[in-house]
């Protein structure tokens, strides 16, 4: 292996055999390992009979501690960087020490491997060909909902990352902004209690509220918006009474005929204030 040089590893989401024979040998072979959590990664690096220096390398210590890891590989050190789970800088630290090995001149190689996003996509069953990541969304209620709102006309394929304390909640603003779209909830991807639940926004959402306590890293993908923006004749009317009966409330019926119509939130906000003062 050349000296000097900066090998962004990626590593199991769960499943520790889930890692390729290439990373096992990077990390076998590198001076340093720079790792998000040392503790989980020490596990990985012991399952496979690997013993190599370990640095914290996570969000609270990413800037300050880049400047030195560069440092190290001008002088000829051998670095790997990983994350907690995954590939880095994919909704995980990576980004700075990245762009400073570049700028400072030093070899970048990746090493790729599993991903909790495409691990979803490639069991969703659902169109997703063409998809946006959109990471984690925000944790307050007020900008979550317009994080969400800016992706309602978006044609792709939506991921998004969620925190299980945070699922009930983005799943509820996910309905009432987008409307009832068929998704899909991956829950400890690739771990002994892996689950996918299919559906609808609403049936996903009752799914988690029906259980005693979300646990384990959580990932969303919920279908596009129709393609075009075209509009699609719906008995409007009909549809807000409907709605009404099951208890959703202005802004919820208005998201969702928004999707199930390709009309605007405003315009359908409006029908629904109007018909409920015509009684």
């Amino acid at each position: 292996m050349p000296g000097g040089v900066l090998y962004v590893v990626a590593t199991p989401i769960g499943n520790l055999e889930d890692v390729t024979l290439r990373a096992l040998r990077v990390l076998r072979e590198v001076d340093l390992v720079a790792a998000e959590d040392t503790r989980r990664t020490r596990i990985l690096l012991r399952h496979h009979g690997i013993d190599r220096p370990l640095v914290s390398y996570h969000d609270a210590v990413e800037r300050e501690r880049a400047p030195g890891l560069v440092q190290k590989m001008r002088e000829g050190t051998r670095v790997a960087l990983v994350s907690d789970a995954g590939t880095p800088g994919i909704a995980d630290p990576g980004y700075h020490l990245v762009r400073a090995a570049v700028a400072a001149g030093i070899p970048v190689v990746p090493i790729p491997g599993p991903s909790a996003v495409a691990t979803l996509v490639s069991v969703a069953g659902l169109p997703a060909e063409r998809f946006v990541f959109e990471g984690f969304l925000p944790s307050r209620t007020a900008q979550r909902r317009e994080r969400i709102r800016a992706l309602m006309r978006e044609p792709r394929a939506v991921v998004v990352l969620e925190a299980p304390t945070r699922l009930a909640a983005c799943l509820a603003d996910l309905e009432a902004e987008l409307g009832d779209r068929e998704a899909v909830l991956g829950r400890e991807l690739t771990k002994l209690h892996e689950e996918c639940v299919r559906g609808p926004l609403s049936a996903l959402r009752r799914h988690v509220a029906g259980m005693d306590r979300v646990r384990g890293e959580c990932v969303l993908l919920v279908t596009g918006a129709p393609a075009g923006g075209a509009t699609v004749e719906v008995d409007v009317d009909a549809r807000i009474r409907a709605l009404r009966a099951e208890g959703l409330g202005t802004r919820e019926i208005a998201a969702r005929l928004a999707h199930e119509t390709g009309r605007t939130r405003r315009e359908l906000y409006q029908r629904v204030l109007a018909l409920g003062r015509d009684g």
